[in-house]
């Protein structure tokens, strides 16, 4: 398929999720508390557009000798990118709106009762700083910071993955397979590092 064809699929494919919720959220079949709903459901869309924009150059590396490669996938990682901080900005939103009521004065005590709050301002902070630096204008005016600076995005899905930990009261699942795919990620991204610095010390 053409790239100017899978562009407008993919971002359509990206907005899914948020076109349910609006929909579900219109019709009231989020359940009895949708707004607590809202908060959670556009945080795991944060993290699950971090893991796919993470896996695409593994992805690639690993499947390229298949018939059915990934590498068109390639030129879409910034989209994927964008798409996680979108969801990453609609997750802080609906919490200060929906569970804070834009309220500010609260603020101080919510960081307290919840510390885990806490974890989402450095990766939110760093979220805006790749979106805003992800053009080829600012690869090319930050050179081999670039590439430094885009490498956080591995701290950015330790983070998430801790903030999801941390609020677990019973059920581990998410926060055991959100830890488990990030740990294969960043493993599978350490060793091929280490083992090309040995090959080109």
């Amino acid at each position: 398929m053409p790239l100017t064809w899978r562009r407008p699929l993919i971002l359509m494919l990206c907005l899914l999720p948020m076109a349910w919720l609006v929909t579900q959220t219109l019709r009231q079949q989020l359940g009895a508390d949708p707004a607590t709903t809202l908060v959670h459901l556009t945080g795991h869309y944060t993290f699950y557009f971090l893991l796919i924009t993470l896996a695409v150059t593994p992805l690639r590396r690993l499947v390229h000798w298949r018939r059915v490669h990934f590498r068109w996938l390639q030129p879409h990682r910034r989209m994927l990118g964008l798409t996680a901080l979108f969801y990453a900005l609609a997750h802080v939103c609906a919490y200060l709106v929906f569970i804070l009521g834009l309220d500010f004065s609260v603020l101080g005590a919510e960081l307290i009762k919840r510390p885990y709050i806490l974890l989402t301002l450095p990766a939110l902070v760093l979220l805006i700083l790749l979106g805003a630096t992800s053009t080829q204008n600012m690869m090319r005016r930050l050179g081999r910071h670039w590439r430094r600076l885009h490498s956080s995005i591995y701290l950015i899905a330790v983070l998430a993955w801790l903030h999801v930990l941390l609020q677990v009261r019973s059920n581990y699942e998410d926060a055991f397979i959100f830890g488990g795919l990030t740990l294969l990620l960043l493993g599978m991204r350490l060793y091929w590092r280490l083992r090309d610095s040995m090959r080109h010390p």
